[in-house]
């Protein structure tokens, strides 16, 4: 058995905690002994044992002198749970092989120098690629300090989200929202904006899935948004920030904060709206690792034109209704040439729809 074959075991388990880690990334992590896979494990959930730890309690068999294939580079800080390098250290694994080092500053390539002062045998970049891209999120967010952004929208074959009276329910087949509710547990914040709210009315979490709400962000520039709405009626059960500014009417902001919304002030743009990018940083020193943009038109034009979308999934469902409201409005984009150019990761059929996952360049 080659590296390699262990190292696709152990990102295979990593997958498992899709969902349940960030901002943590996803590991796993696979013991093998005299060509016997002796232990494995995966980072289950934020705040609980990191992959390498679960791997050795998990061990049928005593781990000295075996060799760990861990996804990433174990860490060397104290965070939630103590170091991994120290575990690794203290149950004597006689090797260590790597698929990517950590781009955390508090750990990039330290945990490799403490295993290898300790006279550990240490193999880094197996599988690098697969692993990096696993956990595009995290490396995205430790590298820039944004947000990853994904924008997801449903259209028809003529490229509509809405009829002409701006109705929308449902564009996509039953198979493809819940798979949109699958997208929305995978990330750390949904967001929309306040027109997407005052014309659906959403309640923003995960219900046709298993998983959890991710926080609730609201971008309405001057406090449109009728307390009445379902996003304000649940807070307990999701958490709701509405992003407004410094101009919005203070007795709706005091109405609105006695539901429980909390209320940030972010500065506007040359349009008097709020500025995505800015607000995006704002939420990143928060700790939220990735957005859901889940419209509307305005929202998701912003934030392509300002280049700030990462990820874009598209649902095609194939029907026809001519004039209505497009996905994406005006980036004042004359030539080809000039076009935002998307590398397509994915296209598969769900339902009635084609689901197109792509990555903006």
């Amino acid at each position: 058995m080659t590296d390699e074959y262990f190292m696709k075991l152990a990102l295979k388990l990593a997958r498992k905690g899709l969902g349940h880690v960030s901002p943590n990334p996803m590991v796993g992590a696979v013991l093998v002994k005299e060509g016997k896979i002796i232990g494995a494990g995966y980072h289950r959930r934020f705040g609980g044992h990191h992959a390498e730890i679960n791997a050795i309690r998990n061990a049928r068999q005593d781990v000295a002198g075996s060799t760990l294939y861990v996804t990433l580079e174990p860490c060397c800080h104290e965070g939630k749970t103590p170091p991994c390098v120290e575990s690794i250290i203290a149950c004597k694994i006689a090797r260590v092989v790597i698929g990517t080092i950590d781009a955390n500053p508090l750990v990039s390539c330290q945990g490799v120098h403490c295993l290898r002062e300790s006279g550990i045998e240490v193999k880094t970049g197996v599988l690098a690629d697969e692993c990096r891209k696993l956990n595009e999120v995290f490396f995205h967010y430790m590298e820039t300090g944004m947000p990853f952004i994904t924008i997801k929208y449903a259209q028809t074959l003529d490229g509509r989200i809405a009829t002409r009276s701006g109705r929308s329910q449902w564009i996509s087949s039953p198979a493809s929202l819940k798979f949109a509710h699958r997208l929305r547990a995978q990330h750390d914040a949904i967001l929309v904006g306040c027109k997407t709210v005052i014309k659906d009315n959403p309640e923003l979490t995960v219900r046709l899935v298993r998983g959890r709400n991710p926080i609730r962000v609201i971008v309405d520039s001057h406090l449109k948004i009728s307390p009445k709405a379902k996003v304000f009626q649940n807070t307990a059960d999701a958490a709701t920030i509405l992003a407004t500014t410094s101009g919005a009417n203070r007795p709706r902001r005091m109405r609105l904060s006695a539901l429980g919304v909390e209320i940030i002030s972010v500065p506007a743009d040359r349009q008097g709206h709020v500025d995505l990018k800015k607000l995006f940083e704002r939420l990143a020193q928060r700790g939220i690792s990735s957005i859901l943009i889940e419209g509307g038109s305005e929202i998701i034009t912003s934030a392509l034109k300002q280049n700030l979308a990462n990820r874009l999934v598209t649902v095609v469902s194939p029907k026809i209704i001519g004039k209505g409201i497009e996905a994406v409005g005006e980036l004042n984009i004359t030539a080809l040439d000039s076009a935002k150019k998307i590398s397509i990761a994915k296209a598969m059929r769900l339902g009635d729809d084609i689901i197109i996952d792509g990555r903006l360049s």
